[in-house]
């Protein structure tokens, strides 16, 4: 005997059938064609025109059996079908998700404040969420298919985006998308969220002012971006910035004087592929103040390292890595990946190049915050040495998950001689910020 399907499945069936019998009877009004560019001459206007589209094909039928609210329900998401992403609209609207994940059509997951959640929306079946994929990355001149199932994108409102099909997803299309904040958060504010403490801002702002080369590392997720945003704003407006990318995140609205640029993979015959090291060359020939990579995770390696040491001081990069010391050891790989070079030469670069590294984690309860402060010095015994300036020692979790702990100031950084000698901040200023460092260590 084969048992009736579950009415939730009954409920499913009926939606995506009317669903797309009022998409098809729209498209039999209007082209598909006249649709696009309808939104794109003007996606409010081109919504209403849409919607009252559809009532009309509505209250043509017969034996729909549904109320004005359903109508309206039922209108709203042909709409996000035809116009945006799908169950995924919602979600993207909402500014307090910072990332959505789709592991398949009914299995659909958000990140707000740093934890995972599992969304009650789901997609009708596989083909809904390639439609959408190929919604997304239509406008961007690529293609995903079996010979190209991987693909990297942005969206116009700088999300970006990642998806991967069959046959490399086993249990069918995979789509996350990371989205982009517009508004960017300055130092004081991440140390009113306990992301830092407030004793470290003066002394990032002071690096960032006095020309430091900074490296802000960390895990997937643990904030490098937002960081790297913040210590943006503190750089001067008459300075020349050139930022570079694998997909634009960097917001940098703020600043009168920035030129970015972004790589591009290959075409779809697989030719005309500009790389993260091919701008990062280019960049030098573009009279930069500054060079911002916005990760540096290949052969690039060398070329950011040498613009370091070469007249581009207070540059600044991310890349992933676990610990400070990881970082040295990353870039040794990755320079080796453009040149192999004897590694006392490679070392000798980055300690040239790299003043400080900020190293950011993610803690108990998705919070994120800088975990340890290193100043970058000479090569001894064979290794790059690194000198701790701050670290947070974390002690318990709070009741609503935040950790506890104390920052611990380990020393007083050697850059203190540039920013007295560049009228920065004065001399008592500086013994001012080392008597707080001594008088007590600033809580987590």
């Amino acid at each position: 005997m084969i048992s009736s399907p579950p009415q939730s499945a009954v409920r499913l069936s009926s939606a995506q059938h009317l669903r797309r019998t009022l998409k098809a009877q729209l498209y039999d009004e209007l082209a598909p064609s006249q649709v696009v560019a309808l939104i794109e001459r003007d996606g409010d206007l081109a919504r209403k025109e849409l919607a009252d589209r559809l009532r009309q094909v509505i209250n043509r039928q017969t034996g729909w059996g549904a109320g004005s609210g359903d109508h309206k329900e039922l209108i709203d998401e042909v709409l996000a079908e035809v116009m945006g992403f799908g169950p995924l609209d919602t979600l993207l609207r909402d500014p307090s998700i910072t990332e959505v994940m789709v592991n398949g059509p009914d299995r659909i997951f958000f990140e707000r404040a740093g934890k995972l959640y599992r969304a009650q929306m789901r997609f009708d079946d596989e083909e809904q969420v390639r439609a959408v994929i190929e919604r997304i990355i239509a406008p961007l001149g690529r293609r995903i298919d079996e010979q190209n199932p991987l693909v990297n994108g942005r969206l116009p409102a700088g999300h970006r985006v990642h998806a991967v099909i069959p046959p490399l997803a086993l249990d069918g299309p995979i789509l996350t998308i990371r989205k982009f904040r517009e508004r960017i958060y300055t130092l004081e504010e991440l140390a009113a969220d306990a992301s830092l403490p407030p004793l470290l801002v003066p002394l990032l702002q002071w690096a960032v002012l006095a020309r430091q080369n900074i490296a802000v590392s960390g895990g997937t997720g643990s904030g490098k971006t937002t960081f790297l945003n913040a210590l943006s704003l503190i750089i001067p407006p008459g300075e020349r910035i050139i930022t570079i990318e694998d997909n634009a995140e960097l917001s940098f609205s703020h600043h009168p004087h920035v030129v970015r640029l972004e790589a591009r993979p290959a075409n779809l015959e697989g030719a005309g592929a500009i790389t993260i090291r091919d701008l990062v060359i280019n960049s030098l020939r573009m009279r930069p103040d500054r060079i911002i990579v916005g990760e540096v995770r290949g052969d690039e390696a060398l070329e950011m390292l040498q613009a370091m040491t070469t007249g581009h001081d207070g540059s600044l990069t991310t890349l992933h890595a676990n610990t400070p010391r990881e970082v040295i050891s990353r870039l040794v790989t990755m320079v080796n990946y453009g040149a192999p070079l004897p590694l006392a030469a490679v070392q000798v670069q980055i300690a040239s190049a790299l003043d400080l590294i900020v190293h950011l984690g993610r803690l108990s309860g998705g919070h994120r915050q800088v975990l340890e402060l290193c100043e970058v010095g000479g090569v001894a015994d064979g290794e790059v040495c690194l000198r701790r300036l701050a670290h947070f020692q974390q002690t318990g979790v709070a009741a609503n998950g935040r950790p506890e702990g104390d920052w611990i100031v380990d020393g007083q950084p050697k850059f203190f001689e540039q920013v007295q000698a560049r009228g920065i901040a004065s001399a008592e200023a500086l013994e001012e910020w080392m008597d707080k460092s001594r008088a007590g260590q600033s809580n987590g």
